[in-house]
């Protein structure tokens, strides 16, 4: 998948869509990057005396790709539907072993451990090279009907 294929899928979009490019996909798994760049939001408001350790990658916007990720291998099967919104639940046993930097590719792995009706249960791992940075125990995701999650006018 490429941009275009992306943003058709996913409903985030500039600063938060955070997947570039889809490498490879089968039925339970998806290996996708994430490019870094300078010119990130988060990196705005760094001023010119900032650090090189200033610059690593909130882990916050790590696992954000991550489960954008995930959300494409789940969509990948057609279960979103018209009509309902896929929500992150939560991430268990998350661990950040190294960091990542502008200039830095960013390669999420991850695997598709079970859906319970409406709530998925991803896992795996980030890499930058063949350094893993990131590993995921485990990454929730729950379908949900549109109409139950707005407020009434």
């Amino acid at each position: 998948m490429d941009a275009a294929q992306i943003r058709a899928v996913l409903p985030q979009r500039y600063p938060l869509l955070l997947v570039d490019r889809v490498l490879s996909r089968g039925e339970r798994s998806i290996e996708t990057i994430k490019a870094i760049t300078a010119t990130e939001p988060c990196y705005a408001r760094l001023g010119d005396d900032a650090g090189i350790e200033d610059y690593a990658y909130p882990a916050s916007l790590l696992i954000e790709s991550f489960g954008q990720s995930a959300a494409l291998l789940w969509l990948a099967g057609g279960i979103a539907g018209t009509g309902h919104v896929l929500l992150f639940v939560g991430a268990r046993d998350y661990t950040v072993e190294g960091h990542t930097y502008p200039g830095d590719v960013v390669r999420h792995v991850v695997h598709l451990e079970r859906v319970v009706a409406d709530t998925a249960f991803a896992t795996g791992e980030s890499w930058v090279g063949d350094r893993r940075i990131a590993v995921v125990g485990s990454l929730m995701a729950a379908r949900r009907p549109a109409d139950t999650l707005t407020t009434p006018a």
